[in-house]
C-alpha cells in the first residue's frame, strides 16, 4: 500500500527476471565471501536467503513484532510513516559471529540501524549492509560499510 509522500522503488522486475536475480546475488557474493546473512522480512530475505544457499552459509531472519517463536530481543525505531519494532530470536547469532545486513531498498536507514542495534545486543560483528536500491539513509549506518546496487 502506498502511503503519501513515501518513494516506492519496484522491485518486481528483477525478481520476474531470472537472469537480473541471478546477477543480484552474483554481485553480492562478489562482495562478502563467508557471512552469515542478516535480513528483514519480506524483501530482503529474498535476496539474502539465495545469497546464502550460494555462499553455503547460515541465514538470520529479522521479523516484525509477533513473528518469531521462541525468546527473542527487540529493537524499536521511527520509520518514514510512523514506529516500528524489530525481533530476532536470542539465539540466532553467536557472540563475535561476523554478519553481513541485507535488505532490499536503503530508504532512511531506519530498518538498518535497528538490525545494527540488534547485532549488538547478540555481541555480533556487522562487516557492512547490502541493498539493491540506495535512496538516502546512508549517513545513519556508519561507520557501517553500505554496498548498493543502484542509486537514486
Amino acid at each position: 500500500m502506498a502511503v503519501k509522500g513515501i518513494l516506492i522503488r519496484d522491485i518486481c522486475p528483477i525478481l520476474k527476471n531470472p537472469g537480473a536475480l541471478t546477477a543480484v546475488i552474483d554481485l553480492f557474493e562478489e562482495r562478502e565471501c563467508d557471512l552469515c546473512p542478516v535480513c528483514l522480512a519480506a524483501q530482503g530475505f529474498l535476496f539474502g536467503s539465495l545469497l546464502a544457499q550460494r555462499l553455503g552459509v547460515g541465514f538470520v531472519l529479522v521479523r516484525k513484532m509477533g513473528k518469531l517463536p521462541g525468546p527473542t530481543l527487540s529493537v524499536a525505531h521511527n520509520l518514514e510513516y510512523g514506529e516500528a519494532e524489530v525481533k530476532i530470536q536470542e539465539d540466532a547469532v553467536a557472540p563475535e559471529q561476523k554478519v553481513l545486513l541485507i535488505d532490499d531498498l536503503l530508504a532512511t536507514g531506519g530498518n538498518l540501524c535497528a538490525i545494527c542495534e540488534l547485532m549488538k545486543k547478540q555481541n555480533a560483528e556487522v562487516m557492512g549492509c547490502m541493498v539493491v536500491i540506495e535512496l538516502n539513509g546512508v549517513e545513519k549506518l556508519k561507520p557501517n560499510a553500505l554496498f548498493s546496487l543502484e542509486k537514486y
